[in-house]
């Protein structure tokens, strides 16, 4: 079993560009821009090795028609699954481990531009970075989270961090 959270692996941003390339084909005119999110893309954290990428569209809805087009590249298609405005896709490679995260909003979502500050904000100041590879560590190693809980675990410290970034962004 792969484990929840490994060393920063710089591989990871040519791995979210050669995605990158086959998701902006597969949305065609639709896509505005595509980011690389989450832990992998912060250097020098402790991730999980999934690539999360955040894409905004003009219209949501037109991704639906995509569907098929981001079949062909690996992904699985999620709908909203859970979140509202959001349409979400999975990969996984041949064993069945889950390698990459696509979330899809308009590109005017409030969730679109809160990813990014949240991104922006850990780049932006290394030692939150830091705080917050040092607390997910602590969840998996120190008191044992399981993976079916790790999100819902580390929920609480995420939401503090989101805020310090969005009152950071708003200057």
């Amino acid at each position: 079993m792969t484990p929840i959270l490994v060393a920063h692996n710089p591989s990871w941003a040519r791995q979210y560009r050669h995605e990158a390339a086959g998701i902006r084909a597969a949305l065609g005119a639709n896509a505005v821009d595509l980011h690389h999110i989450g832990s992998t893309s912060i250097p020098g954290i402790l991730a999980k090795p999934v690539i999360d990428m955040l894409g905004a569209v003009t219209c949501l809805d037109a991704v639906d028609e995509c569907v098929d087009a981001i079949g062909r590249l690996g992904y699985e298609a999620k709908g909203e699954f859970g979140l509202a405005g959001r349409r979400y896709f999975r990969k996984h490679d041949d064993r069945g481990q889950r390698t990459h995260h696509l979330h899809i909003y308009a590109r005017n979502s409030a969730d679109f531009s809160r990813h990014l500050v949240f991104r922006d904000f850990l780049l932006a100041f290394p030692e939150q970075a830091k705080r917050y590879s040092e607390f997910k560590a602590k969840l998996v190693d120190g008191i044992g989270v399981r993976r079916e809980d790790y999100q819902a675990a580390k929920s609480p410290f995420v939401a503090d961090l989101e805020r310090q970034a969005l009152a950071w962004s708003q200057g």
